[in-house]
């Protein structure tokens, strides 16, 4: 049975997605360089902010352009993110039923715990691991191992659910079931192929996860 749910954040249960791609768009411009569409934006989603801006820019240092990001981002933040059908009442339904719930992800501590507070899905969170907390984000195990170590539970009966193909390796690497969101912008057949155990339509399909384990893979 599961004792525990992890969730991604961006794209998972907040609908940052706009949010995102342009404060990429804006980045670009404002450093003066080639701009990107939102197709070559997308793949790198789900990576840590230094990594998607070295990828865009060819930059090893990535500072400046991380400075005009997070202002962007920041000043437009409640604006331009969204929340996902069903996610309020999924969270309120599974930890009355004792479920211990966490989010783990690759974003800054300060816009996870605003995004989180906006939607009012703070108080379901036993535990919080951003990219602050760690020294290898996902894909790396330790984000996931550190969640699982944060509240005590076992790998085996925990479940992670993404939308990325970071989501996937990092739950693999430590040892526990994930599930991929087919409302990722990558597309369910992208995720596919990274093998995650479920792949969930609605987030009330987690119930049948939970339940009886007998959610189509």
């Amino acid at each position: 049975m599961i004792e525990c749910i992890l969730f991604d954040l961006d794209g998972t249960i907040v609908n940052t997605n706009e949010l995102i791609i342009n404060s990429f768009m804006h980045t670009l411009k404002e450093n003066n360089l080639p701009p990107l569409t939102r197709e070559q934006i997308i793949p790198y989603m789900g990576t840590t902010l230094h990594q998607q801006l070295s990828a865009f820019s060819g930059l090893e240092d990535t500072s400046a352009l991380e400075l005009s990001y997070r202002s962007y981002n920041y000043a437009h933040h409640d604006e331009l993110i969204g929340s996902f059908p069903h996610v309020n009442e999924i969270m309120e339904e599974l930890a009355g039923r004792g479920i211990k719930l966490g989010i783990v992800t690759t974003k800054i501590r300060p816009t996870t715990i605003k995004a989180l507070e906006m939607f009012d899905l703070l108080k379901y969170m036993e535990t919080i691991v951003t990219v602050n907390d760690v020294v290898q984000p996902k894909p790396h195990a330790e984000p996931v191992l550190k969640a699982v170590s944060n509240l005590g539970v076992d790998p085996r009966r925990t479940l992670m659910v993404g939308d990325s193909p970071v989501d996937i390796q990092s739950a693999k690497a430590a040892g526990v079931c994930v599930a991929a969101v087919a409302w990722s912008l990558k597309g369910e057949d992208v995720l596919r192929k990274y093998e995650p155990d479920y792949i969930i339509h609605d987030m009330k399909d987690i119930f049948g996860i939970v339940d009886q384990g007998t959610m189509e893979p």
